[in-house]
């Protein structure tokens, strides 16, 4: 009970600048933390539920917003290892995309499949989880080790048709 006491007084302390949560605490009388608990709640719920396709948009914005917010902060850092952290990120989001975009017909029918794919973006998208960087290594590396060294030199395979191409366009 400390530690949930302890969360929801941190939670107070780092809304305090935020000029809605201030009027919620006068007329309401309750925390902030109570606001933004709701917040999360509403937020999930909407996705559940998934009215009218918006289960998609919000399960997408959890996906880019938190991760996106992180990079920008990472960027300024002077160190690398957040900078891995959330390369490592973008890599599995993008990967998690494709494979979405080929599958979507059959994703669609997964019960609740906005509701665990906005669990799953949140796990890898938050650094202190290193969720990311499990996937990464558990699933694309070997994947991509396989590509990468058993398939020849693709970058240069790639830059040979596209040097192919250009030249053979005249204007």
């Amino acid at each position: 009970m400390d530690q949930i006491t302890s969360i929801l007084s941190q939670v107070d302390a780092r809304t305090s600048h935020i000029g809605i949560l201030g009027q919620f605490e006068q007329q309401s009388g309750l925390p902030r933390s109570y606001a933004v608990i709701a917040a999360i709640g509403v937020y999930f719920v909407l996705i559940f539920l998934n009215v009218g396709g918006i289960g998609q948009l919000l399960s997408n914005i959890a996906g880019f917003v938190v991760p996106g917010y992180y990079s920008l902060v990472a960027l300024d850092t002077p160190g690398t290892d957040d900078d891995t952290k959330l390369l490592t990120y973008w890599v599995v989001f993008a990967f998690l995309n494709v494979i979405e975009f080929w599958s979507k017909a059959i994703l669609y029918w997964i019960p609740f499949y906005w509701l665990f794919k906005t669990v799953f973006l949140l796990y890898i998208g938050i650094p202190a989880f290193g969720g990311a960087v499990s996937v990464y290594n558990s699933i694309i590396k070997p994947i991509s080790d396989q590509v990468i060294s058993g398939g020849g030199n693709i970058a240069h395979d790639i830059d040979d048709l596209a040097t192919g191409v250009s030249t053979g366009v005249n204007f």
